[in-house]
């Protein structure tokens, strides 16, 4: 069963594909969204949704570190229902506290440019969500 791993953002949405087994998170690519005109990436999401057989959508749930939920957790939550409307799919928010610092980091040990560091966060930030729930579900 293949799960599919957002990072949303206010301008992208990184994306994230599990293997067919469940075990492993990839990185896919980043989709650029304008939440002013409710332009959320779901053509390509629908796409992609499609092409790998997707059964289950992870959605990054940034709470703030006192465990409150702040203006993004809010915009998350938002995004997780349109989806579920939308394809029909289980979407599962789950806690992204740090996980784009975690993914900053990575790259920064990678030694990556500060350019294809803004290229590749939201990517590797959706690899780090859906990774983490894969791991918990073994």
């Amino acid at each position: 069963m293949r799960v599919l791993g957002l990072d949303v953002g206010s301008k992208t949405v990184g994306v994230a594909l599990s293997d067919e087994l469940g075990w492993t998170a990839q990185g896919l690519e980043t989709i650029p969204i304008n939440e002013e005109e409710q332009e959320f990436g779901f053509k390509r999401l629908a796409e992609i949704i499609d092409e790998y057989n997707v059964e289950k959508i992870v959605v990054g749930f940034p709470k703030n570190m006192n465990n409150t939920v702040g203006p993004r957790g809010e915009a998350a939550q938002h995004y997780a229902k349109l989806l579920e409307k939308k394809f029909g799919l289980p979407v599962i928010l789950w806690d992204e506290r740090l996980s784009t610092m975690a993914a900053e980091r990575v790259l920064l040990q990678a030694d990556v440019s500060r350019k294809k560091r803004k290229k590749v966060i939201d990517k590797m930030a959706a690899v780090m969500i859906l990774q983490g729930y894969l791991d918990s579900q073994k």
